[in-house]
C-alpha cells in the first residue's frame, strides 16, 4: 500500500494528482483531483485545526507566524529529562505584543507541574519533561496564537521503559488515576504495560501512601487481574496517593508513577470547596432512627469483588448516618452482615471474598446514635464474575514504508467495550524477539512506528487492551523493508520550488553589451525535470564599475554548524573597485533582532574568505553578512545569509586523528547519513585539495581517511571534509606545529615501540649468600624473549646462573650462588617482544660491602649446619636481684645465675663443638657496669614528683587536692584528675629520682580532641503548628569543630525560616520561626574537625494542640528554650 499525505492543505494544493506504478511487465497509473475550499467561518475549528490568518484591526497589521527549527520525533527513557523546542517568528514585530504559546499532548493542553516545565523566551518556545514516564508518551503540539489566527507544529515523543532489575519481570503499569472518591472509599484505575515480561501478567498490587509521609501500604493481599480496584478503609479528611505494580512468574515490576493526590471526603463537601452550588434538602430529626437507603445497585462486578452504591435516606439524624451492608446467598433466607466491626461512612462499598459463580442479594441499613434503621430494598440476585470481556484480536495489520527509520501500520478495529487502546509490536525477520513500538496505548487504528533501523526487514502485529486485560495478538503483517518510499507525483497547474543542496548559488556571465539593460530569471532542476522560471529581476544596466570601494561578496554559505559556533564562507565580489580587495568584515545578529542588532564578529580585517564564528547561543537563529574592503574603504554588505539555527545536528561526528601500529598518521571522518550520490570532499583551508602528493584519500562506505604521505610543516592548516547530498554534514581539524610534533612523536613510538618497565633492574641478597637480579615489565605477550648479558657477553643457565621469566606477572629473575670479585661489572636484560624492545641494566663495581655481606650470609648458613647458638650469650636480672647469664643452643637453654659484684667484671665465653663443627658466643660484662649499678640500686628509696602544665617559663608543681590525686599501686604510678576543665590542658612531666640517677616521662594533653556533640539535644520534639522552636546543642572538640545542620539528610542553610547559629565555639542552635507540617522530619547536628566527626540526631513531629519533648536521662535539661 502506498499513500500521499498532504498536511495543512492550502489553496495552492488544488490540483490534479497523477501516480504511476512501473515494473518490467508494464505501467499502470491513476489520476485524482483535489479541490481545497475556503475555510467556513460558521464551523468551529478544533483546538489544533489551522486557521487562515486575518487582519488585526487593533494593531492595524496582519500577523504572519512562521515556526522554524522544529523538534523532530524524539525518544527518551524513563527517568531521563527531555526538552522540545521551536523557534517562532511573528511578522511584523509589534512593540509590547507577544503571541500566546500553548503546548498540547494528544490534543490536551499541558499545564505546568513538577513533571512539565514550559518556557517562552520571546523567540523560542520550549517544554521540558523533567522526569520521563510512559504517561509522557504521545503527540506533542506547539500552538502559537496571534490576533490574526494561529499556527501549529506536531511531532511524536516515545518513552522507552527503564531497565528492569530482574530479568523477565514485567515493566511498570501506567496512567494511575482515582475516581469516585468518598469519605472512606476510592476507585483506582490504571493501564496495563506494553511488555508483560517472560510470562503473562498474573495480576497487580495496589499501594497507597498518605500525603506527607513516606510509608507505602499494600491495599490488596492477593493480586487482582482487573485494571480497576476499589480501595476502602481510608480516613476521612486525609489525602492519599496511589501506585500500582505488576506481577508475573518471575517477580514484581517497578511501581508506576504515583497518582494525583485525592482527599477522602464527601463529594458534596468537595463540590462546595470548588465553589459549585447544589441544592440539598436534609430533614434532620434529633434522636430519631434514620430511614432506609434507596436505589441500592451493583455498579461493578468482577470475580474478585462487587461494588455497591446507594442514595442516603431523606430522614436522618442531626449527626449524620453510617451504613451496614448485608448479603444473602441465593436460595436461602439468611442475611449476613458484611461489615460487622465498623459501619461505613460512604454510600459506596466493595465486597471481597465472594465465591465466583455464586449468586448473592444485597441490602443496606442506616444507623446513627439513635439506632439501626430498616433495611433497603434488595438488589436482586447478582452472579459473581467478570462482566467485561476481553477484547477481540485486531484485524490484519498492513505495514507500508514511510521514511528511512519509520513504517506506517494500519489495522482493523477490535470489537470490544470500553477499549483502552492498542499496542503495536515488531520483530526483525529471522529473530523471535518482539519489541514494542509504543509504550502508551493508542486508540486510533493507524500508527507511525519510528526508531527502526534502516534496511531491516520487519514484521508487525497489534493487540488490544481494556480493563479486563489483553486481547490475542493480530495476525502478523507482511514483511516490509525499512527505507524511505520514493515516488514521483506530477502536480499540474501548481507552482513549486526545488531547493538544490549546492553550495554555489551565483553565476558570472561576461557576454554582455555595454549601456544595455538586462533582466534575469532562474530555474531549478532535479531528476524529475526543470521548474518554472523565477520572477524576473530588476533591470540592470551593463556598464563599467566606477565606484571606488569593492562590491558586495557573493556565495555566502555555512559549514560545521554547531551549538556554539559556525563557519561562514563566501566568494570575493564581482568588482574589486579602484584597488584590489585586501580584507573582509563579517557581521552577525540574531534573526529576531532589528537592524540595530548587527554586530561585527571581529575587529581587524580578515584576509581569508572564511571565518569561524564562536560564542553563539545554542538553539538561537542567526543571520550573517559580509563586507569587502580595499584601500578606498569598505563596500556595501552582501545579501543576508540565514537564518541559521545554532544547533549541532544529532549524530554529528568530528574529524579525529589516528596513528596506526606502523606509525602512519591519518585523519578520519565518519558519516552515518550517507545517501545515494553522497561523497566525501576534503579541503585544506576550505579550498578543495588538488595536490595528491601530500594526502592519500581512501573512502570505504561511511568512512573517509586522509593519510599524510610525508607529514611536515607544509601540512599545517585547517583540514575540512564535507559530505555532499546531506543536510550540510561537515567537520574540520586544525593541524598546528605543536600538534604535528606530538603526532610525529606518537608515530615514532608506534614504529619503534619500547617495552615499558614497571621497575628497573634491582638486586636482592638471599639466604646462603645467593644473589637475585630481577625486574618487572608492565605488559608483554607470550612471544616475549629475554637475553641475559654480563659485560657484553651473553650468559646462559648453568652451574652458576639460574634464570626465570614469569610472563603472567612480567617478573624476570636471574640467580647467582655467590658474589665474587670476578662478578664486578654490568648486568643487562635485553627484551624483544615483536617490534617492541626494552633494556635494563645494573652496575656492580667496587661494592666491597655487598661482597662481604654475601660472604657473611654464606658463612652463617655454613655455621648453622653444625652445632650453633640460636641465641647468643646475654644477661637478665631475676626478681631476687641475681644476674642471669644465658644462651640458647638449638633447643637447649644454658643458664648461669649468680650474685655479681664489681669483681666479676670481664669477658665471658661459651664454646660448642662436635664432629660436625664448632661455634662460640662472647659477652663483655665490663660494658654493663652502669646497668648493673642501676639493677643493684633498684630497692633504694625513690621520690616521685608530678608537675603542672607548661603554661609559663617556670614549671609549677601539682598540689594534691580532692580533684587532683596521685599515688603508686603495685608497679604503676598514676595521676587522677576529676572533672577536667580547659585549665587542665598542657604537658605533664613525671620525674623518678633515687638520689643518683633519674627517669623523666612527658605526656601531652594539649587538647587534640575529636569533634563531639556532648549534650543539649532531645530524641523527639512534638510541637503545635504555628509555634516557634529553638534547640541548642553543646559541642566539644579541639580544634573548634565545623558545625552544620541537616533535615532528612539534606543540609540546611540559614535563612528567614531556619536561623542557624554557632556561638563561643561551644553552642550550636537552630530556630524555626513558625512550625508547619512540612517541618516534621529527622534532623541532625553534624560536627567535624581533623580528629573526627559526630552527629547528634533528633526528630521533630508537628502535633495539634499540645507540646511535648522527650529527653533521655543523659540529656536532662537539654531543651534550652521554646518560644510559645
Amino acid at each position: 500500500m502506498h499513500s500521499l499525505e498532504i498536511k495543512n492543505c492550502d489553496f495552492i494544493d488544488t490540483a490534479q494528482y497523477h501516480v504511476s506504478a512501473l515494473n518490467v511487465k508494464g505501467e499502470v497509473s491513476s489520476v485524482a483531483t483535489i479541490v481545497v475550499k475556503r475555510f467556513q467561518e460558521g464551523k468551529e475549528a478544533g483546538p489544533l485545526d489551522p486557521k487562515p490568518h486575518g487582519f488585526c484591526a487593533e494593531h492595524g497589521v496582519t500577523f504572519e507566524t512562521t515556526i522554524i527549527d522544529k523538534f523532530e520525533v524524539a525518544f527518551g527513557r524513563e527517568g531521563e529529562t527531555l526538552s522540545l523546542g521551536c523557534t517562532v517568528i511573528v511578522y511584523p514585530t509589534v512593540k509590547k505584543y507577544q503571541p500566546e504559546v500553548v503546548w498540547y499532548r494528544n490534543s490536551v493542553p499541558l499545564k505546568p507541574s513538577k513533571w512539565v516545565h514550559t518556557h517562552w523566551s520571546g523567540e523560542r518556545a520550549t517544554v521540558t519533561l523533567v522526569h520521563l514516564n510512559k504517561e509522557d508518551e504521545g503527540m506533542y503540539t506547539l500552538r502559537v496564537n496571534t490576533k490574526s489566527g494561529f499556527d501549529t507544529y506536531s511531532a511524536y515523543v516515545f518513552v522507552r521503559d527503564a531497565d528492569v532489575e530482574v530479568e523477565g519481570v514485567p515493566v511498570a503499569p501506567l496512567d494511575v488515576r482515582c475516581h469516585d472518591a468518598n469519605k472512606d472509599y476510592v476507585v483506582v484505575t490504571w493501564k496495563q504495560p506494553a511488555v508483560e515480561g517472560s510470562s503473562s501478567i498474573l495480576g497487580y498490587y495496589i499501594d497507597r501512601c498518605e500525603v506527607g509521609t513516606h510509608h507505602w501500604a499494600q491495599c490488596n493481599d492477593s493480586p487482582v487481574k482487573y485494571a480497576r480496584f476499589p480501595v476502602t478503609g481510608l480516613v476521612e479528611g486525609r489525602s492519599y496517593i496511589f501506585r500500582v505494580r505488576a506481577l508475573n512468574k518471575e517477580g514484581v515490576s517497578r511501581p508506576s508513577r504515583v497518582s494525583e493526590a485525592v482527599v477522602a471526603m464527601d463529594p458534596s463537601d468537595r463540590a462546595r470547596l470548588r465553589g459549585e452550588r447544589h441544592t440539598i434538602v436534609l430533614l434532620t430529626y434529633l434522636g430519631v432512627v434514620p430511614g432506609e437507603p434507596c436505589d441500592v445497585v451493583v455498579t461493578e462486578a468482577t470475580k474478585s469483588y462487587v461494588v455497591l452504591a446507594w442514595k442516603p435516606p431523606v430522614q436522618r439524624g442531626h449527626e449524620g448516618v453510617m451504613y451496614y451492608i448485608e448479603k444473602c446467598i441465593s436460595g436461602t433466607d439468611i442475611w449476613q452482615r458484611v461489615n460487622t466491626g465498623m459501619p461505613v461512612k460512604s454510600p459506596r462499598f466493595a465486597l471481597f471474598d465472594l465465591a465466583e459463580g455464586k449468586s448473592y442479594s444485597f441490602r443496606v441499613r442506616c444507623c446513627n446514635s439513635a439506632g439501626v434503621g430498616e433495611a433497603s430494598v434488595s438488589t436482586g440476585e447478582i452472579t459473581v464474575g467478570d462482566k467485561l470481556e476481553l477484547p477481540s484480536a485486531p484485524g490484519n495489520p498492513v505495514a507500508t514504508r514511510n521514511t528511512d527509520t519509520s513504517v506506517v501500520v494500519i489495522w482493523g478495529a477490535s470489537q470490544v467495550k470500553h477499549l483502552v487502546g492498542y499496542y503495536i509490536e515488531y520483530t526483525v525477520v529471522g529473530t523471535d524477539k518482539w519489541m514494542p513500538c509504543n509504550n502508551k496505548p493508542v486508540k486510533q487504528t493507524r500508527f507511525v512506528c519510528h526508531g527502526l533501523t534502516t534496511g531491516t526487514n520487519c514484521v508487525f502485529r497489534v493487540k488490544a487492551v481494556n480493563a479486563a486485560g489483553y486481547s490475542q495478538s493480530s495476525p502478523d503483517s507482511d514483511a516490509v523493508v525499512v527505507q524511505a518510499f520514493q515516488f514521483v507525483v506530477y502536480l499540474l497547474s501548481v507552482k513549486f520550488v526545488v531547493y538544490l543542496p549546492a553550495l554555489k548559488r551565483y553565476f558570472n556571465h561576461f557576454s554582455f553589451s555595454e549601456n544595455v539593460f538586462y533582466q534575469f530569471q532562474v530555474r531549478a532542476m532535479n531528476m524529475a525535470g526543470v521548474s518554472k522560471a523565477s520572477l524576473a529581476s530588476a533591470a540592470l544596466e551593463c556598464k563599467e564599475w566606477t565606484i571606488t570601494v569593492a562590491g558586495a561578496p557573493v556565495g555566502l554559505h555555512v559549514l560545521e554548524v554547531r551549538d556554539t559556533s559556525v563557519v561562514v564562507l563566501w566568494e570575493p565580489p564581482a568588482f574589486n573597485g579602484r584597488t584590489p580587495v585586501n580584507g573582509y568584515y563579517l557581521d552577525v545578529k540574531k534573526a529576531s533582532a532589528g537592524e540595530e542588532g548587527w554586530k561585527a564578529a571581529h575587529e581587524k580585517a580578515n584576509k581569508m574568505k572564511y571565518m569561524k564564528v564562536t560564542g553563539l547561543k545554542a538553539g538561537t537563529s542567526y543571520v550573517f553578512r559580509v563586507r569587502a574592503q580595499n584601500l578606498a574603504g569598505v563596500g556595501k554588505p552582501s545579501a543576508v545569509l540565514g537564518p541559521i539555527l545554532a544547533q549541532t545536528h544529532p549524530g554529528t561526528k568530528e574529524i579525529y586523528v589516528d596513528v596506526d601500529d606502523d606509525g602512519v598518521i591519518s585523519m578520519i571522518f565518519e558519516c552515518s547519513e550517507m545517501k545515494e550520490g553522497s561523497e566525501f570532499v576534503w579541503s585544506k583551508n576550505y579550498q578543495t585539495i588538488t595536490d595528491t602528493s601530500r594526502l592519500t584519500i581512501i573512502t570505504e562506505q561511511g568512512k573517509s581517511r586522509a593519510i599524510f604521505n610525508s607529514p611536515s610543516l607544509e601540512d599545517l592548516g585547517i583540514f575540512s571534509c564535507v559530505v555532499t547530498n546531506t543536510d550540510g554534514i561537515s567537520s574540520s581539524y586544525t593541524l598546528t606545529e605543536e600538534g604535528l610534533k606530538r603526532l610525529l612523536d606518537i608515530s615514532h613510538d608506534h614504529k619503534f615501540p619500547v617495552i615499558p618497565f614497571k621497575s628497573e633492574m634491582a638486586m636482592d641478597l638471599l639466604e646462603k649468600g645467593r644473589v637475585r637480579f630481577w625486574t618487572q615489565v608492565e605488559k608483554c605477550t607470550s612471544a616475549c624473549q629475554v637475553e641475559y648479558i654480563f659485560n657484553d657477553v651473553i650468559i646462559t643457565e648453568g652451574q652458576k646462573y639460574t634464570m626465570n621469566f614469569d610472563k603472567s606477572t612480567g617478573i624476570i629473575e636471574m640467580f647467582m650462588d655467590s658474589l665474587e670479585i670476578t662478578d664486578e661489572g654490568t648486568f643487562t636484560f635485553n627484551l624483544v617482544d615483536g617490534k617492541a624492545k626494552g633494556t635494563t641494566s645494573l652496575v656492580l663495581i667496587g661494592d666491597g660491602k655487598l661482597q662481604k655481606k654475601s660472604e657473611f650470609e654464606r658463612a652463617e648458613w655454613v655455621r648453622k649446619q653444625g652445632p650453633h647458638f640460636v641465641e647468643y650469650l646475654d644477661f637478665t636480672v631475676t626478681p631476687e636481684c641475681n644476674v642471669l647469664l644465658k644462651c640458647k643452643v638449638i633447643k637447649v637453654t644454658v643458664n648461669i645465675c649468680t650474685v655479681i659484684s664489681k669483681a666479676d667484671a670481664g669477658i665471658y665465653e661459651v664454646f660448642l663443638r662436635d664432629d660436625r663443627g664448632k661455634d662460640k658466643s662472647t659477652f663483655n660484662l665490663t660494658d654493663a657496669g652502669k646497668v648493673l649499678y642501676l639493677i643493684l640500686s633498684v630497692n633504694s628509696p625513690m621520690s616521685i614528683d608530678l608537675y603542672a602544665p607548661h603554661f609559663s617559663i617556670r614549671d609549677a608543681k601539682i598540689a594534691a587536692s580532692e580533684r587532683v590525686k596521685s599515688g603508686v599501686t603495685g608497679e604503676q604510678l598514676w595521676l587522677k584528675i576529676n572533672e577536667p576543665t580547659e585549665k587542665d590542658k598542657g604537658k605533664y612531666t613525671m620525674d623518678i629520682f633515687d638520689g643518683k640517677d633519674g627517669v623523666k616521662r612527658v605526656f601531652d594533653l594539649t587538647g587534640k580532641d575529636r569533634a563531639r556533640v556532648v549534650g543539649g539535644l532531645p530524641d523527639v520534639v512534638a510541637i503545635q503548628e504555628g509555634k516557634s522552636l529553638n534547640l541548642t546543642g553543646n559541642v566539644w572538640g579541639e580544634p573548634v569543630p565545623e558545625v552544620s545542620w541537616t533535615k532528612n539528610d539534606r543540609e540546611l542553610v540559614s535563612d528567614e525560616r531556619y536561623k542557624l547559629k554557632f556561638e563561643h565555639g561551644k553552642f550550636a542552635s537552630i530556630t524555626i520561626a513558625a512550625v508547619t507540617t512540612t517541618d516534621s522530619g529527622k534532623y541532625a547536628l553534624l560536627v567535624k574537625n581533623k580528629y573526627g566527626t559526630e552527629a547528634g540526631e533528633f526528630t521533630v513531629n508537628e502535633r495539634l494542640g499540645y507540646l511535648q519533648s522527650i529527653l533521655p536521662p543523659a540529656h536532662a535539661g537539654a531543651l534550652s528554650s521554646l518560644n510559645k
